[in-house]
């Protein structure tokens, strides 16, 4: 009823209007079930149905060429924004990490990026497909984004005033990536641990899989008693550098940790309760980060974290157990592998403990430029006012924090006004995505939607941890490079405990 006094307002409003015209706007209001019969190029709308769950709204399911699934949300209750959701890993399911913001008004839409898991479960899809390949890397999220308006406006009779996009992990690729690419796409953009730069990540990946696993990966060589004498050894280092015991390093850059104090085992006999010198200076890889020399690096990670669940047992040393569904012992190990044999050399028999790296630049260059969101100019979306938020958490074991400051850095350094559109928030003891001792929950929508449409800049941001539902902790978190800093009076789980540190 809402769309239909929308049409006939517009038929009365608009001086000399024609015919012609009336019939496009009154074809534009159309029932939900009537948009499997709505006609755009290279799309087929297979299903669309009214869900009652909460608010009411229409889902859209539909297929965009070859095999880009896609679906879309639209309340009854529009308030005019489009809200677009990224996926995680290698999708390939139709994935919206903001799909329940529909409860709130918001039109969202999610995409598989052109393949099925279930199929092809890991990143074989990829293999001699470069449709697919292209599609994973940045045509899907884009095509959708492109049908998810079109739909928008048919349905409504007019398409979104403003149109944003928020995704964590891949999803914060992706979110960097239509920023570089397609400008024009979205308005504003929320990029969290962004997975952004391919081939770089793959390669540390597959270093820190040879220092976990320097034989094979059902022989791992720290043990999850190993990373949780390392976990708090780093904590009674470097805990207290910022003046509060909590498990929390604020700036994990401050510490210093001395190998040393780890437990040596005798006579070099390996032990849960000791430390090999192999042990250690496979931990120091890990920290390290690499460099081949060719331009082809990806930071180390961070102290702080390594012992927390979905830390470093889940993302790099393994807990004895697999974590995915094709049998790799750590996370990191699956995705650096996947990506090396399908997405990269394309070939399904490549081994993890015999490459050498040598050649390496040459054989990421094709990866890379469909890959990649590593562009440090920005030009296109800052020119039509669009803003960015990217954050991160300090003691992320999946996706380095330092990947993206220097990301942010590199920006920085081609344009002094990079505040002006694109701030950086970095969020202490917090894992990948969220979890973690530290506080990470903050309305990052309306952030971006302030920015953007209000021109209210974020500066200082409020986190929060709950459990079950309580608030336990908040923290002011500040843009990069300013930090927050306990005041030495206040209770250290109030925000107004702590004051803001420039550089």
């Amino acid at each position: 009823m809402k769309r239909l006094l929308s049409a006939l307002l517009l038929l009365i409003i608009i001086p000399g209007i024609t015919d012609a015209q009336k019939e496009v706007i009154k074809d534009k209001c159309i029932p939900c079930e009537k948009l499997t019969e709505l006609r755009l190029p290279d799309v087929k709308i297979t299903e669309a149905e009214i869900v009652a769950e909460g608010s009411s709204y229409c889902k859209v399911l539909g297929i965009i060429g070859k095999e880009i699934n896609f679906e879309i949300l639209l309340p009854d209750d529009w308030n005019g924004i489009y809200l677009m959701g990224g996926g995680g890993g290698f999708v390939g399911t139709i994935q919206n990490a903001v799909r329940s913001s529909v409860e709130n008004g918001y039109a969202t839409s999610g995409t598989d990026t052109g393949h099925d898991a279930k199929i092809s479960p890991g990143a074989g899809w990829a293999l001699d497909n470069m449709e697919r390949q292209l599609n994973f890397g940045y045509l899907a999220v884009h095509r959708t984004a492109e049908v998810s308006k079109a739909i928008i406006a048919s349905y409504y009779g007019s398409g979104p005033e403003y149109s944003y996009f928020m995704g964590c992990s891949r999803g914060g690729g992706q979110a960097m990536m239509e920023a570089q690419r397609f400008p024009e796409d979205f308005d504003g953009i929320v990029a969290a641990a962004p997975a952004f730069n391919w081939p770089a990540l793959a390669a540390e990946f597959i270093q820190n899989t040879r220092a976990a696993f320097p034989e094979k990966l059902t022989e791992p060589l720290f043990m999850p008693e190993h990373i949780r004498i390392l976990h708090y050894a780093v904590l009674e280092q470097c805990d207290q550098i910022d003046g509060v015991k909590d498990s929390i390093i604020s700036n994990p850059e401050r510490c210093r940790f001395d190998f040393e104090v780890l437990p040596k085992c005798r006579n070099g006999k390996a032990g849960k309760e000791c430390f090999t010198e192999v042990q250690i200076n496979s931990l120091k890889k890990i920290y390290d980060g690499i460099d081949l020399g060719n331009g082809i690096a990806y930071p180390g990670f961070p102290f702080g974290g390594e012992g927390e669940a979905g830390g470093w047992t889940s993302w790099i040393t393994g807990s004895g157990t697999a974590v995915t569904s094709t049998e790799y012992p750590s996370s990191q190990a699956y995705f650096g592998i996947e990506v090396f044999r399908y997405l990269i050399l394309q070939n399904p028999d490549w081994d993890y403990t015999e490459y050498d790296f040598r050649g390496y630049d040459r054989e990421m260059k094709y990866a890379s430029s469909y890959l990649d969101a590593t562009s440090d100019d920005y030009s296109g979306f800052r020119d039509r006012n669009g803003k960015i938020i990217l954050w991160h958490g300090w003691n992320d074991p999946a996706l380095s924090a330092r990947a993206t400051i220097d990301h942010y850095n590199a920006v920085k350094e081609k344009d002094p006004a990079v505040n002006s559109y694109m701030r950086l928030y970095l969020l202490p003891g917090v894992l990948h995505c969220g979890g973690g001792k530290g506080p990470s929950e903050t309305d990052w929508i309306t952030l971006i939607r302030d920015w953007v449409e209000k021109d209210i800049a974020p500066g200082k941001i409020i986190v929060r941890k709950s459990v079950s539902g309580r608030a336990m902790m908040s923290r002011p978190v500040f843009p990069y490079p300013a930090e927050a800093v306990y005041d030495g009076r206040g209770n250290p789980y109030r925000e107004s405990s702590f004051t803001v540190r420039q550089p």
